[in-house]
């Protein structure tokens, strides 16, 4: 095929991300945001990386994301890379849930959009963002291939054993509860990416990837193949993060409703957005998490230990899940520039092969790296992480294969 560009788009409820890539090189030509849709303050801000030219940014309202798309598609018009463009092979869709049916990257179409559609009760927050991304998309450009990747797909190798809660079946499976995991595209390219850093294929490693941003989740790598994943049903599991809770006791939420008083939604307000991190101490952005400790605020101080209590937590599990690891990975905003958050969730751990190089781990960049000491039984990496490369990079493989 000679169409070599593909569009992303990460349609969230009231907003688009994009990136425009050229696969034969992976090159980003052109990026941007556009946020607050739906107001009178919307924001666009579009830079054309291709052109090495400045970022352009736009405020005004933009009343729905079918005016935000067409704005995007005007921006990148005007650096000759419209969607009219013959060089561009497709447009590649972030869906947040795909369930337990999509495993792999799926040309959509009528049948995909309703499954996609029918899964919004286990996913009411994402998927009725990205489908509306997806029918703008389709609408502005009815004949080119629109191509969802699911965050959930790189989990579904998941072990029954792994994937099920242990409560009863019939009730489990009418309603879809499993684990199904998030952060997928991410956990997939860092996976690769730390095999890749120590020299070997992805099939001849194990790896535990923790990406660690305002959502945080860690996972199983086993040969390539996730085993075994913290967030579950919803992003809602496992680690602390920025404004959710992770892993509680369930009656929890029986307690606040019966002793409390709390509706559902209050207490699904709670858990989601206002615990972890912002819950624990008020403050969601580790930077600051990390000053306020520093000028001895005990309140800031507890809510780090107990963030890295449970990363520590999830790394010992995850290693008797593997048996054998090869790289601890650390990924993500907080973990690709909070040294002290790797140090601390490595502390300790020696005797499982497990520690980082002071300065290594002091050093910043762009770059995969090592932060274990040389001849570290088990290697410990910074893999930036790059959803959207990963996004194309299966978008375009698939329209390449079906063409």
């Amino acid at each position: 095929m000679t169409a070599t560009r593909v569009l992303v788009l990460n349609s969230g409820s009231s907003s688009v991300k994009y990136q425009l890539l050229d696969m034969r090189d992976s090159s980003r030509l052109a990026n941007g945001l556009v946020e607050r849709i739906g107001e009178q303050s919307s924001r666009l801000k579009h830079t054309p990386l291709a052109a090495g030219g400045e970022s352009r940014e736009w405020t005004g309202p933009i009343a729905d994301h079918d005016a935000a798309l067409k704005a995007v598609a005007e921006e990148l018009a005007k650096d000759g890379l419209g969607l009219d463009s013959p060089d561009l092979a497709a447009i590649g869709h972030r869906v947040v849930h795909g369930g337990k049916r999509f495993s792999e990257p799926t040309v959509i179409d009528g049948a995909v959009l309703a499954e996609i559609e029918r899964l919004i009760p286990v996913a009411p927050l994402h998927n009725p963002a990205n489908l509306t991304g997806i029918r703008t998309a389709t609408a502005l450009r009815p004949d080119l291939p629109q191509v969802a990747v699911f965050d959930t797909a790189f989990h579904t190798t998941m072990p029954e054993a792994a994937a099920r809660y242990a409560i009863d079946v019939e009730t489990a499976d009418a309603h879809r509860v499993r684990r199904y995991g998030f952060h997928g595209t991410s956990h997939a390219y860092v996976s690769r990416a730390t095999a890749k850093l120590l020299g070997k294929a992805p099939e001849e490693v194990n790896v535990i990837v923790l990406h660690l941003g305002n959502g945080a989740s860690a996972s199983a790598v086993e040969k390539g193949r996730c085993v075994d994943t913290s967030m579950g049903l919803t992003p809602l599991e496992g680690l602390v993060m920025g404004t959710r809770s992770g892993d509680t006791d369930p009656a929890v939420i029986f307690h606040l409703a019966r002793v409390g008083g709390m509706s559902i939604d209050e207490i699904d307000t709670l858990l989601n957005k206002k615990s972890g991190l912002i819950g624990l101490c008020g403050d969601n952005d580790m930077r600051e998490i990390r000053r306020r400790i520093d000028e001895g605020d005990e309140r800031a101080k507890l809510a780090f230990d107990i963030y890295i209590h449970r990363l520590k937590k999830y790394i010992g599990a995850y290693y008797a899940v593997l048996g054998h690891v090869d790289a601890v990975a650390f990924t993500a905003g907080v973990g690709e520039n909070a040294a002290p958050v790797r140090e601390a969730a490595v502390a300790g751990l020696g005797s499982l092969g497990l520690a980082v190089d002071d300065e290594l781990n002091a050093v910043r960049g762009d770059e995969p790296r090592l932060i274990s000491p040389a001849g570290a039984r088990v290697a410990v990496a910074v893999v930036p992480t790059d959803e959207e490369l990963e996004i194309a990079t299966q978008t375009y493989a698939l329209v390449k294969k079906t063409n």
